[in-house]
């Protein structure tokens, strides 16, 4: 079936570009003479567009083209003959199609064809040598497809260097990023354990020091802030890596942090499979600070949480969506979500945060598999 969808889609492909082939022609005509005029180079810039966009390809390294550069104008020029001879493939399927129904008419009917009676050897002939004909035209379209693809590929898309030096600098932009944001993992643990465990297990040494002189109660105090310092240090634990994680997928995980909220929390996890180690952390951390800021920042009364698998087996991306009722406006620059950012750009994700004031706020993260 989606063998059959794809066909189609390239037929359509292909069957629009023949349309276009001409106006492409028509504009070449008229606009070759003021080849070099800035709005000749912006027109050819919105045609190239245009058949990007026919042949599903991202525009991004086009829109960095400007209206004086000559590659579209060029692309234009190329690619009209490829679309005509996509046109020639078109005209032969549907003059095939058309011849083919009119001989399958007059088998039915018991008529002659162009003076040939009804006879079975003839219908397996023809029969025989329409389908290879079919097949040779449909080959064809596939390859004019492809043909196509490729010629805007190679005059549209960025230059090698260029790319090469794009795809450096996000490496080190997200290098960078990787280093900000373990720093700051670092300090609110250091914070967490100075501000809360260490004033517990304090307290706890004073307490413990006062019963020795044979006060019981002070006992059933150190007994309790003994058991608030263990709870305590186990959710330090687990901010610094949830050791769950490992043995029990993100699913179980997850089910952890929402039983551990003070906020109601629906979990819905949906993986096929285990994502790598990388992607199964980054979702939990993104979960975990959402799940956070939600139940202390927001108000919110019920917080909402989905993972799912999208995408082919090749190209596999893992999208976590975490949604709250809360108040909302929550600012992307803060430090817990930018963090997270950074955490999800280091592997080529995407991290979008939703929250207009009064809510509700939605904080989404792609994250590939590949």
């Amino acid at each position: 079936m989606r063998l059959a969808v794809e066909g189609l889609r390239q037929l359509g492909a292909v069957t629009l570009g023949a349309v276009t082939a001409p106006v492409g022609l028509a504009f070449l005509l008229v606009a070759l003479p003021f080849a070099g005029r800035p709005n000749v180079g912006a027109a050819a810039r919105r045609l190239a567009r245009l058949e990007a966009r026919r042949l599903r390809l991202d525009t991004a390294a086009l829109d960095a083209l400007t209206g004086t550069d000559g590659r579209p104008l060029r692309y234009v020029a190329t690619r009209v003959p490829v679309g005509l001879l996509g046109g020639m493939v078109i005209t032969l399927i549907v003059f095939g199609a058309w011849q083919g129904g009119q001989l399958a008419w007059a088998w039915i009917r018991g008529d002659t064809f162009d003076g040939m009676a009804r006879s079975l050897p003839l219908a397996l002939y023809t029969g025989t040598f329409g389908g290879v004909l079919l097949f040779l035209a449909l080959t064809g379209v596939v390859g004019v497809h492809v043909l196509e693809r490729r010629l805007a590929l190679r005059m549209l898309g960025p230059d090698r260097t260029e790319a090469l030096e794009r795809r450096i600098a996000e490496l080190a932009e997200s290098r960078a990023g990787i280093v900000a944001a373990v720093d700051s993992e670092r300090r609110r643990i250091e914070r967490d354990l100075h501000d809360g465990l260490q004033q517990r297990l304090v307290a706890l040494s004073m307490l413990v020091g006062r019963a020795r002189r044979g006060r019981a109660d002070l006992l059933e105090q150190a007994h309790q802030e003994a058991q608030q310092a263990l709870g305590e240090l186990r959710e330090v634990a687990w901010r610094v890596y949830p050791s769950g994680l490992d043995s029990l997928g993100l699913g179980e995980a997850l089910a952890g942090v929402a039983e551990r909220s003070s906020v109601p929390v629906k979990v819905a996890c949906d993986l096929r499979r285990r994502p790598p180690m990388a992607v199964e952390t980054a979702a939990y951390f993104v979960v975990c600070e959402a799940v956070t800021n939600a139940a202390k920042h927001a108000g919110a009364e019920l917080i909402t949480v989905e993972v799912r698998e999208e995408g082919s087996e090749e190209e596999t991306v893992v999208v976590v969506r975490v949604r709250d009722d809360g108040a909302g406006g929550a600012s992307p620059a803060g430090g817990g979500l930018s963090g997270l950012a950074r955490r999800v750009a280091a592997l080529d994700g995407a991290f979008e945060v939703d929250s207009p004031v009064g809510g509700p706020t939605t904080i989404t993260a792609v994250l590939p598999c590949g």
